[in-house]
């Protein structure tokens, strides 16, 4: 169980697969998984005679383009770790990430390349700069720099000979409380996390599929897309640097995607350049939401034309898939209304994910979709712990995981998460879920995009406050948005204030940044 297995099977039985990619450079490439394996190899090589290890890490900070998935391949055939780097982080983030993790080589997109010389003064442990292109910037660096291209063209190595339980790649965390915190993958944990998410209740791929992974093989070791395509022979089509609403639609229409995947905020993109535009997809049958809860109206708009939507739920330490809500017996029976309420929550665990829910002392909560607790799993592709033993509290000794989320779990397996426990509102005692206002308050005509957070109340300890950013000339008021809401959750659950602000803060994974916004909104006081 090696990954670089995976290229190996794809070389000789999907030669026919497409691999179609924005360069950063600009420009269209197209490839084929048997020129990626000849390259893989050939940077194989390269990194061998560099005097590259088993178990070294090398660094990267790129896009979803053809040298970086080469570069997985290539980085893992040698024996050595990928470890992926967040360009979306601050720099003082990047460096510290790169420096715990200790790589000896970086390979960058040259669109990075003022951010390298940035770092660069910052990174310990780097010796030689590798520019994932034809050509090497001008740069200021303190070590060796050359072009990914003029690397690879020397004679092609051999796959190293590793265990399967040797380390394959390094991913961190957002560090959204604290450092960011490293999860480190091995050979084993990345095949088998591939097979449970080629299962039919995840991402399903085959060789009919077209896949766009919208999702940065940077954010959560890439939901194992760069993985799948290759072992189910689908092809791959690369969106390189370019996410934007326009961009994301000319490829999926040019290169007839079927399925993508990715977070909320990149389709609320592309739902509001459809809509400005009046365009349809012709071609995707599926798109798989992640990273954060997908509200219903998104869920919505992408059904009503015609397009299947499955929301999952994962973590950089499930590898990331853990869950998700495809419909199934006897669901699929029940009318639309209620099905929009199971495809809301994260869904049922793949083969291979144990899941269950806890209260505070680890005392096991019911599964009657009611009962909330501390949502814990384990598994084969679940992290037993952090890189270099941080976070020792979040795993116990049977090997369960402490999420951090809170969450219910119904009778027909649907996990939902009702927050993240730093997240949740205490209102007198009693919890209050902020994502589900939050999904409801998006599907007001008025709003674009909505979060809450707890504020202080002299009765109540905390009440929800509801920070919205209104669409394009709506102006949402306060009474019209309670009157969405009410009838549709708790009377008590209805925030008591309504802030309208120009953008809502987010993680560099995507996710609404409540602490920043608790930050912000500190002074914020709420009368009796």
């Amino acid at each position: 169980m090696r990954v670089h297995r995976f290229l190996d099977y794809a070389a000789l039985y999907h030669k026919g697969a497409r691999v179609v990619g924005r360069s950063v450079e600009g420009g269209v490439h197209r490839t084929s998984y048997p020129e990626i394996h000849a390259r893989a190899l050939k940077l194989t090589g390269a990194l061998v005679r560099r005097g590259v290890k088993p178990g070294d890490r090398v660094a990267t900070l790129a896009w979803n383009t053809h040298r970086h998935v080469e570069a997985w391949f290539g980085i893992a055939g040698a024996g050595a770790v990928y470890h992926t780097l967040n360009p979306r982080l601050f720099p003082a983030q990047i460096a510290w990430i790169a420096n715990h993790g200790g790589a000896k080589i970086l390979m960058f997109d040259v669109c990075f390349a003022p951010l390298v010389e940035q770092i660069a003064p910052q990174l310990n442990h780097i010796e030689t700069y590798v520019a994932l292109g034809d050509t090497v910037p001008k740069l200021k660096l303190p070590g060796k720099l050359i072009a990914y291209e003029e690397m690879i063209k020397g004679k092609a190595g051999h796959w190293a000979e590793i265990d399967e339980n040797d380390a394959c790649g390094l991913c961190y965390t957002s560090g959204t409380t604290g450092d960011p915190k490293g999860v480190l993958y091995s050979h084993r944990s990345n095949v088998l996390l591939t097979f449970m998410a080629g299962q039919s209740p995840g991402l399903g791929l085959s060789a009919e599929d077209v896949m766009l992974p919208v999702v940065p093989m940077f954010h959560a070791n890439g939901w194992a897309i760069p993985f799948l395509a290759p072992m189910t022979g689908a092809s791959l089509v690369l969106p390189g640097p370019k996410l934007d609403g326009a961009s994301v639609y000319e490829q999926m229409e040019s290169e007839r995607v079927t399925i993508t995947a990715g977070v909320p905020t990149v389709w609320l993109l592309l739902l509001q350049y459809l809509e400005a535009n009046r365009l349809a997809l012709t071609h995707l049958k599926r798109v798989i939401i992640g990273g954060a809860a997908a509200p219903p109206a998104m869920i919505e708009a992408f059904e009503n034309r015609g397009i299947t939507v499955i929301h999952a739920w994962g973590m950089t330490e499930t590898s990331p898939l853990g869950t998700f809500a495809t419909m199934k017996p006897p669901l699929d029976a029940m009318p639309r209304t209620q099905q929009l309420e199971y495809q809301c929550k994260q869904g049922y665990p793949l083969f291979g994910v144990e899941m269950k829910i806890t209260d505070d002392k680890g005392k096991e909560r019911p599964r009657d979709g009611k009962s909330v607790g501390r949502l814990k799993v384990k598994g084969p592709a679940i992290a037993r712990g952090y890189y270099k033993g941080t976070g020792k509290e979040s795993f116990d000794r049977d090997g369960w995981f402490d999420t951090g989320d809170v969450a219910s779990i119904d009778s027909h397996g649907f996990m939902q998460i009702t927050d993240r426990s730093k997240d949740v509102i205490k209102s007198g005692g009693e919890w209050i879920s902020t994502i589900e206002i939050e999904n409801l308050a998006v599907g007001h005509p008025d709003v674009a995009e909505a979060a809450v957070i707890g504020v202080p109340h002299p009765k109540w300890n905390e009440r929800p406050l509801l920070i919205v950013v209104a669409r394009k000339g709506a102006t949402p008021t306060h009474e019209a948005l309670v009157a969405h809401l009410s009838g549709r959750i708790a009377k008590w659950w209805l925030p008591d204030a309504t802030v309208v602000v120009e953008e809502i803060p987010h993680t560099a994974t995507g996710k609404i940044q409540k602490t920043q916004l608790r930050r912000q909104f500190a002074d914020f006081r709420l009368e009796t």
